[in-house]
């Protein structure tokens, strides 16, 4: 395991597990990868104690799996497991709509401090569509959650803010390996971050809740073609025409 960048001494606790959490989006640590607590110290030359603290806090965000005599290992979801993470977020962003919309109109203050909000919003948009456009992994997701991040916060509960970035890396880490070998990955990656800022920008509900169902109904479309093995292992290219298929680990029984 590489380190990707080196760890100063000033928050150790957080800097290794977002360190860690990059390694885990970027799909340098695969689902099911295992180490100790030791090796990662190691690896980024600290003391025992900050890595263990980030190790228990990426287990307690669903990424990782802590056993006691093996160490960690990296969380793996399967395809049932994502189709809930989007269903989850459907029911809540639903729920976020209808109360953005049953207050009455912001005060003058308010749509001011709006407005200087949506302009960060909107740069996230827009970069995060170029990346999705490009077929760029590495450079959607990072845009991507902050995207997510920093429109959530527009609606003023942190609560429910976090769990809907926590289910966004969660789907993100589940897709990574999938996408990465997918021939097709630039027509699975959902480019409508500007229309959404529009909507938002215009208080427009009902463009809103489209653009919302179709991000939502996008999702769900992938995990159809997942499930039917298409394509047919994560982190792997599609089967060349002829070739027999393997059983994939990652889809829903039955």
């Amino acid at each position: 395991m590489r380190a990707s960048g080196a760890v100063t001494r000033s928050t150790l606790r957080q800097q290794i597990a977002d360190a860690l959490r990059d390694e885990v989006l970027a799909g340098r640590l695969q689902p099911g990868r295992e180490f100790t607590v030791k090796q990662i110290a190691e690896q980024y030359g600290v003391s025992a104690t900050p890595v263990r603290e980030a190790l228990f806090d990426l287990s307690a965000q669903g990424l990782l799996e802590s056993d006691q005599h093996r160490g960690f290992r990296v969380h793996q979801f399967s395809v049932a497991d994502y189709r809930s993470m989007v269903e989850a977020r459907t029911l809540v962003m639903d729920a976020v709509i209808r109360d953005v919309f049953r207050e009455p109109p912001p005060s003058a203050a308010r749509q001011t401090r709006y407005r200087e909000a949506l302009v960060s919003v909107r740069r996230r948009a827009d970069e995060a569509a170029r990346a999705a456009r490009g077929g760029d992994l590495d450079i959607l997701i990072g845009y991507d959650l902050r995207f997510w991040r920093e429109l959530g916060a527009l609606a003023g509960n942190a609560y429910i803010g976090d769990f809907l970035h926590r289910l966004r890396v969660q789907a993100w880490m589940f897709a990574v390996p999938y996408l990465r070998g997918d021939a097709d990955v630039r027509d699975w990656l959902w480019q409508g971050h500007s229309d959404l800022v529009a909507a938002v920008t215009l208080r427009d509900r009902e463009a809103l809740r489209a653009v919302v169902d179709h991000y939502n109904g996008h999702a769900l479309n992938w995990a159809d073609r997942l499930a039917a093995g298409d394509p047919d292992r994560p982190g792997r290219a599609p089967r060349p025409p002829g070739a027999a298929a393997d059983p994939d680990p990652a889809a829903p029984e039955g």
